[in-house]
């Protein structure tokens, strides 16, 4: 079952008009959150983020958007859809109403969620070698920082990983800078230093990446900072792992001829499964 604008439909059922301004202009935003035991995990993370995108791409909020109500729509798919026992995945997508071209005439907003089955804890056991994507660049800034419906960089950037026999890819911005891969956040280690891009290099403001954050600047044996990362950088470090919060913590095994240790995010992932899922 789909929640579609607070009422419940078949998958064969939902639909939603064709001139969606999300389809025509990727003008929406959405948000990812994995769920356990039917309750979402971070959710007021994820609610905060929401509406701080929704505020930056000037939707209205409703009135009914409080985070009681969409906490509880998530709930009340889940068990509907019967995923109670189980680990899942939401997808929680909103888009401006349908009106005007690339002036919207209407500030108002629909919206859909999505629950489907994931298979269990976090895992870091996938061989994974990564290369640069050099083809087109994420803008560093605000924007970027939005899980808003335009995902065209991350869109090309996993077909060439596909076409090319990659499991991830590094996505640079405009001025060359790494600023997260196609999917998740990136932490660099080179010996106890650990450095993650700073949200207005272009990367994600990603809910994971903030945990991890957190997590590390209370282990006593690495220093964790928030700084610009270089492509050379990539080759002289000891460990890189990417964060998202479905797949939690994965480990890049090789980047061109380098290859690289998973210790600390063995070490995290272990942290995490036994916080959030006993």
């Amino acid at each position: 079952m789909i929640n579609i604008n607070g009422k419940l439909y078949s998958s064969e059922q939902a639909t939603i008009a064709y001139n969606n301004r999300g389809t025509f202009y990727g003008d929406g935003i959405f948000e990812t959150m994995r769920c356990f035991k039917g309750a979402p995990l971070f959710f007021e993370a994820h609610y905060f983020r929401l509406m701080a995108g929704m505020r930056i791409l000037r939707m209205d909020i409703p009135d009914t958007f409080t985070p009681e109500f969409i906490e509880q729509s998530i709930i009340d798919l889940i068990s509907e859809n019967k995923l109670n026992l189980e680990h899942s995945r939401i997808r929680f997508t909103v888009w401006r109403k349908s009106g005007g071209l690339y002036s919207p005439t209407d500030n108002g907003v629909h919206y859909s969620i999505t629950a489907t089955a994931l298979d269990g804890f976090f895992v870091n056991d996938v061989y994974r070698e990564v290369e640069l994507f050099k083809d087109h660049y994420v803008i560093s800034g605000l924007l970027s920082t939005v899980k808003s419906s335009n995902k065209v960089v991350n869109v090309l950037a996993g077909r060439y990983a596909l076409d090319n026999d990659y499991q991830d890819l590094f996505l640079l911005n405009e001025n060359k800078m790494i600023t997260e891969c196609i999917s998740g956040n990136i932490f660099v280690r080179t010996n106890n230093r650990v450095k993650t891009p700073p949200i207005m290099d272009g990367c994600i403001n990603g809910i994971m990446r903030e945990q991890v954050v957190l997590q590390l600047k209370r282990m006593l044996d690495y220093e964790i900072v928030e700084e610009s990362i270089t492509p050379f950088e990539l080759q002289r470090a000891d460990e890189i792992f990417t964060t998202n919060v479905i797949k939690g913590i994965q480990s890049i095994d090789k980047y061109r001829k380098k290859e690289f240790k998973k210790e600390l995010a063995t070490g995290l992932l272990e942290s995490f499964n036994n916080t959030f899922f006993n």
